[in-house]
């Protein structure tokens, strides 16, 4: 796979009938994260950490930080955090594939400079399972 631009890694959030693409958006970041359960015990083979296949809780996070453009996605993006909903979003890796699932908005931040232009910085976690579709 040759290298990718990053303005191609796109987030979507669904408004209801289409995934509207967040505009503005400067820097995306998705992570996976495992938690794991240690099942150590006084037997276990030279002390060595044992680990229970497949038990931990998974999830995943989306941050991302852009310039606030006033554009229908950042209206979706604010009432969604307000009202606190769990909506369906879209991270599109660009030649990999997308990742898609239930995420709420955890962080909605906004900064200024006054010689600058206004930013914001997202964080949103997942809040169910997560499908992927490769490229």
């Amino acid at each position: 796979m040759a290298a990718q631009k990053g303005k191609d890694l796109l987030l979507k959030v669904l408004d209801g009938a289409s995934f509207v693409t967040v505009a503005g958006l400067r820097s995306r970041k998705l992570a996976f994260n495992a938690e794991t359960v240690d099942i150590t015990h006084a037997e276990s083979a030279e002390r060595w950490r044992e680990l229970l296949d497949g038990a931990g809780v998974k999830r995943a996070s989306v941050s991302g930080r852009g310039l606030f453009k006033d554009a229908a996605s950042d209206a979706l993006l604010r009432q969604t955090f307000f009202d606190g909903a769990v909506r369906t979003c879209q991270l599109v890796i660009p030649d990999f594939g997308t990742v898609t699932g239930l995420f709420q908005i955890v962080s909605l931040e906004f900064a200024g400079e006054h010689n600058g232009e206004v930013t914001y910085d997202l964080a949103l976690e997942s809040a169910g399972a997560l499908t992927f579709a490769a490229a």
